[in-house]
Order: structure tokens, then C-alpha cells, then sequence
């Protein structure tokens, strides 16, 4: 019996109807280790190592899969392809081999990524694995620890000094400063009059309107009054406008990439 690990509960019944008999398939329900809840759990004095533990909300889950990875032959670790993934990978592996000095390279243990749920897809992922990729792994641990190390240490702060409840984080702080910045450059963004002027040109085959700053008439790039729109008006009306060349070029156009979470934002921001 080979066991393969996911995440999510939906995903393993989903791969239950895939790969049928031969296949036991458990979920993790999300991270298994994490560092504790009542300290710091980073030892900043030998090179920030972080202190994981089970978690406590987890250990029936942990218990089971203990059970079941004594069981199989071999231990598809199938998480996410993604940062958290990797690292819940790991920690999975980390806990399964016990006591064990033995590297997580552990003949028993595969790391298989899809990125689609298909019956192809899985198969394909069972066919070739790899081993863990320790970055995504290192990635995660540092993200974690800058949480733990800005949370843990600037909240409490924050309650001392301005309200209780409030917290600090990696990203949100940041964040907060960034959003404080530009309000103030709104607050201090003094308004200037603009004009624009937009002449109307006639030919026997077509009619094409455009602004002025198309055409390259500097005269009228920088106008801030009345007067001065006025005064470029009547210097340009009636004039003789020649069209010195025209160029021809092929050129492709590619549908806009799918959204990212940052992207997504950006467009609704520009847009509402």
C-alpha cells in the first residue's frame, strides 16, 4: 500500500476515485508543525532557528498518518506546489521519520506536484517525483519567522503605546506606512489649471480628430490660462496643416495575462 498526503480533505476524496485500489490518501489539514503559540519559539542568538512544534489542534490527524505511513511502502508527500506546500511537505517527512538521523532524501519518501485535478495530471505526478526543494522550503521558514519576530515583538508595543487589540505584521505595517504616505502626498498635492486644445483636421477620404500635442505643435504643451489657451487657439486657427509621412508597420497584439492577486487589485483600484 503506497500512502499519498494532500492537504485538504476535498482533494483527497478526489484522488480516491482517481487512483483506486493500492492508494490511501490522507489529508494533513493544512500545516502539521508550526512554532509555538505562547513564545517567541525563534532562537535569535543562534542564527534566528525557529522552535517547531506539533500542533495542538492537529494531533488526531498526526496520530493517524503516524499510523498509516508505518503501513506503506512508499509516501507520496502531495501537497500544494507552492511555498506553504513545500514546507508542509517537509514537516510531514521531518515528523514521519521520528528520531531517525536519516536525511529527509528517505528512499520511502517522494514530493510530487499537479497542478490540475486529473486523473492524467495525478497519474503523470506519481510517475515522476522529486525530491523536496529546500528554497520553497527556506523561503516559507524565513516568511514565518518575520511574522513571529515583527508580530510577536511590535504588537505588545502597540497596546502599551496606543489602543489594545491592535497588531503588527510583516506585510500589514508596511502596508499601513505606505497607504499614511500617500494620503499625505494627496493632502499636499496643490492643484494647477491645464488646458487642452484639440484642432479638427478635414481631408477628401477622412475626417480625423486628435490633440494637438500628436502633431508635435509645441506651442500649446504648457497652457495654464484662459488667455493663453485663447491666444494658441487664434495663432493655430486657419493654419495649413501638411502630413510630412506616413509609416506602415505590422505589429502583434497578445491577450492580457490571467489576473494575479496583485494585478487583480491594480485593475479594480484603476477601475472603481
Amino acid at each position: 500500500m503506497d500512502l499519498v498526503i494532500v492537504e485538504s480533505p476535498t482533494k483527497a476524496r478526489t484522488l480516491g476515485k482517481f487512483l483506486g485500489e493500492g492508494y490511501t490518501i490522507e489529508a494533513s489539514y493544512g500545516h502539521i508543525r508550526d512554532l509555538p503559540q505562547k513564545k517567541l519559539g525563534i532562537k535569535t542568538d543562534k542564527n534566528f532557528e525557529p522552535e517547531y512544534v506539533q500542533t495542538k489542534k492537529q494531533e488526531d490527524r498526526i496520530k493517524e498518518i503516524k499510523r498509516l505511513s508505518d503501513e506503506a511502502t512508499k509516501i507520496f508527500l502531495a501537497t500544494d506546489p507552492d511555498r506553504e506546500g513545500e514546507a508542509i511537505a517537509f514537516h510531514v517527512a521531518e515528523l514521519l521519520k521520528g528520531n531517525s538521523k536519516s536525511e529527509i532524501r528517505n528512499p520511502k519518501f517522494s514530493r510530487i506536484v499537479f497542478h490540475e485535478i486529473t486523473e492524467h495530471a495525478i497519474k503523470e505526478a506519481l510517475e515522476h517525483p522529486r525530491e523536496l526543494d529546500m528554497k520553497l522550503v527556506d523561503a516559507q521558514q524565513a516568511r514565518r519567522i518575520l511574522d513571529r519576530l515583527v508580530g510577536y515583538k511590535l504588537s505588545p508595543l502597540l497596546w502599551k503605546k496606543v489602543r489594545r487589540g491592535l497588531s503588527a505584521g510583516r506585510v500589514q505595517s508596511v502596508t499601513v506606512r505606505l497607504v499614511v504616505e500617500r494620503e499625505r502626498e494627496i493632502e499636499a498635492f496643490k492643484p494647477e489649471e491645464y488646458w487642452d486644445i484639440f484642432v479638427e483636421l478635414k481631408s477628401q477620404k477622412s475626417k480625423v480628430k486628435t490633440e494637438t500635442q500628436n502633431l508635435k505643435v509645441k506651442l500649446i504643451l504648457d497652457i495654464k490660462s484662459a488667455v493663453e489657451a485663447q491666444k494658441a487657439e487664434d495663432d493655430l486657427r486657419g493654419a495649413n496643416y501638411v502630413v510630412e509621412s506616413v509609416e506602415k508597420k505590422e505589429f502583434r497584439r497578445t491577450p492580457p495575462a490571467p489576473f494575479t492577486t496583485s494585478t487583480l487589485q491594480q485593475a479594480a483600484a484603476n477601475r472603481l
